[in-house]
């Protein structure tokens, strides 16, 4: 739990203090699509399959932290970053770059307890890095999305 809350204090202080791009209404899109994203995927890959888990099996109160403001800051850090001017090889540089930094951070969730708090069921780091680069594309395209509602509106 100690791994987790200091995460949280650092990944939200850096998301917010470093924020130049996204608009409010726009963290509060992202925000809202991440949680819904992941209670989503977590829903069946963690409560119908036990791929993974939080913590221990089943529901607690514990996990709410994780499915609600440990990911959110992280998905803001990246669309802030984010070289929407760059060339397809910066772009992909800087996917591969996250897609690391989510890998690490995973691994280091998987230490024991107080540091960690991740466990493994059937699921693989190695289905994480398959999968994180099109979690991050979800993320960016809702993002897209809501700039386009936005602009919209605007007329």
């Amino acid at each position: 739990m100690l791994g987790l809350i200091i995460a949280i204090i650092i990944f939200n202080f850096i998301a917010f203090k470093t924020n130049k791009n996204l608009t409010k209404n726009q963290v509060v899109h992202i925000w809202t699509f991440t949680i819904a994203l992941q209670e989503l995927a977590d829903l069946y890959i963690d409560q119908k399959y036990h791929g993974y888990w939080y913590f221990s099996k089943g529901i607690e109160w514990e996990s709410l932290l994780t499915l609600t403001i440990i990911i959110p800051p992280v998905n803001m850090m990246f669309l802030n970053w984010y070289p929407f001017g760059a060339t397809l090889f910066k772009k992909a540089k800087y996917y591969f770059y996250w897609v690391l930094f989510m890998v690490g951070y995973e691994m280091i969730t998987l230490l024991p307890e107080p540091w960690g708090y991740f466990n493994y069921g059937w699921w693989k780091i190695w289905y994480s890095v398959l999968v994180n680069p099109f979690l991050l594309m979800l993320v960016l395209n809702f993002y897209k999305w809501v700039i386009k509602i936005e602009k919209l509106n605007k007329e």
